[in-house]
């Protein structure tokens, strides 16, 4: 049995519902909202690949490349905004990080 191109896609279906259902059902905890969005960008990076696969063309995987870089940027940059915050507020929870609206 191979491996083919529903199974990739099934699995992208997958990592991107997990993601929406993280954000939308975990409201306390910020690290795991941002796990989801990695989750949602996994997601369309596979779509991308995959498809670019099918179509034996490099332009998914190019993309995807660049959805890799801007993710890691994001998680680097979302971990540090939270470091932070901790140190500042002895806390990450969502409720507090919207109170800093100003």
């Amino acid at each position: 049995m191979a491996i083919g191109m529903q199974h990739f896609l099934l699995v992208s279906a997958v990592l991107f519902t997990l993601g929406v259902f993280g954000i939308f059902l975990n409201r306390r905890n910020v690290i795991i909202i941002l796990m989801s969005i990695e989750l949602i960008l996994l997601s369309v990076t596979m779509n991308l690949v995959t498809f670019s696969a099918h179509l034996h063309d490099l332009t998914g995987q190019v993309f995807s490349m660049f959805i890799l870089t801007v993710a890691a940027a994001e998680a680097a940059i979302g971990l540090a905004i939270l470091v932070v915050f901790f140190r500042n507020k002895d806390s990450i929870a969502v409720e507090d990080i919207s109170a800093l609206k100003g």
